[in-house]
């Protein structure tokens, strides 16, 4: 029988062998826990250098975070108080106003016919009462005006040939019937002189009323002037250059953005700790501002559908923020608190452990910590360490028993 030998070129298995080569080498980099770094500080068995920083204890802020909106201070629908035809329209989305700013105008003409109308009322009653029609004077005295002196004269007139019918009847001259009838007229006389004077009490009235119907005139004129209540912004435009409103109809909404409300919802187990007065940090989405307020208004009561405390709080705005925006907000519970806090750049996670790197009897050693707030580049710590110790700066890739030197 004949044997042949089948030989397998050795380049075939070549990629596998590199492969293989490349998994073992991750492998043995894995061990430590910490990733392969490129660039070494040190040969492999020699001390690397590290920096050490003694932990201690470091104001930090205590903070409640919450999200929030925020809202326009003030926000209202101007609105015509009376019916006419727009003649001018001052503003548009997004104009600048002032407070009693003149926004839109509405065609005077019927109005300053009513105020002639009422004007020429007025007069007439002043006249009815001895006044001049065009005069200011209102002062009426009962017994100079035209319908109390007939009435007084007819009154002194019937009251004469009373007392002389009684004279006549008691010296037997006249007749029973005729002293009688001279005292009913006598009554008639009193009783329209007294009518009188009630009807100069009711032409005053008259005269009040159509004073009054003037001057509702006048302020319809100035109504037609239709201004802006306070500063802010237009924040629609509702009506149009020609447009015929009713009393009532919204011309303009306008609101005020500065300060701003910043309407947020705490938790209840946060409620506790809130103030008013208290100052608060605001962040909004693609903003990299800091935004800064104080809480002015705090709801009496937790809801109890969500167990949360509303709280408002005003927020400066130079222009950037919007009302209806989404926001976090960081309120200052307590501004003067200390805590141990070490550098973030001191701090290595993997696996999502968080650890520090010590130096004991010349070597790394790893001691995995609890964090807790953060403020700027320093973190709180919790648990893990004591004040005092000293810990690696940017250990990098420093592994757990490794040897260091301190510089």
């Amino acid at each position: 029988m004949i044997k042949v030998a089948i030989q397998t070129p050795l380049h075939r298995f070549f990629p596998a062998i590199l492969l293989f080569s490349i998994v073992a080498l991750s492998s043995v980099a894995c061990k430590s826990g910490y990733p392969v770094s490129a660039n070494k500080s040190a040969a492999p068995g020699e001390p690397k250098p590290v920096q050490l920083i003694s932990v201690e204890q470091k104001p930090m802020e205590q903070l409640v975070t919450a999200m929030g909106t925020l809202a326009a201070y003030e926000e209202a629908t101007i609105s015509a108080k009376v019916p006419g035809r727009i003649r001018a329209m001052n503003i548009d989305l997004g104009s600048v106003v002032r407070a009693g700013q003149v926004i839109a105008e509405l065609e005077p003409r019927d109005s300053q016919l009513a105020l002639q109308q009422a004007e020429a009322a007025l007069g007439q009653a002043r006249a009815r009462l001895g006044l001049d029609p065009n005069g200011a004077d209102e002062t009426v005295k009962l017994e100079q005006t035209g319908t109390v002196r007939q009435a007084k004269a007819t009154l002194d007139d019937a009251e004469a040939k009373m007392n002389r019918a009684k004279t006549l009847f008691q010296q037997g001259v006249i007749a029973k019937a005729q002293l009688e009838t001279a005292e009913a007229d006598y009554k008639v006389a009193l009783s329209r002189y007294q009518d009188s004077g009630e009807e100069i009490r009711n032409r005053q009235a008259v005269l009040f009323q159509r004073k009054t119907e003037v001057e509702i005139a006048r302020q319809r004129i100035k109504d037609l002037s239709i201004k802006a209540a306070f500063d802010g912004v237009v924040q629609e435009r509702q009506a149009s250059l020609g447009e015929y409103v009713a009393s009532g109809t919204p011309i303009a909404t306008i609101v005020k953005i500065d300060p701003l409300r910043l309407r947020v919802e705490v938790p209840e187990r946060d409620a506790k700790v809130i103030r008013s007065g208290q100052q608060v940090r605001v962040s909004v989405e693609g903003d990299a501002n800091v935004y800064t307020g104080r809480i002015v208004r705090i709801s009496p009561a937790i809801s109890a559908q969500n167990r949360i405390l509303m709280v408002e709080a005003e927020v400066r705005n130079s222009g950037q923020l919007k009302p209806g925006g989404f926001a976090r907000a960081d309120i200052i519970t307590d501004a003067g608190s200390t805590t141990l806090a070490v550098p973030q750049s001191a701090i290595v996670t993997f696996a999502g452990i968080e650890k520090v790197i010590t130096v004991q009897d010349g070597k790394a050693l790893e001691k995995p910590i609890t964090t807790g707030r953060k403020s700027g580049d320093w973190v709180e710590v919790l648990t893990g360490i004591k004040a005092g110790e000293q810990i690696v700066i940017q250990p990098g890739n420093l592994q757990s028993g490794q040897p260091v030197t301190i510089q």
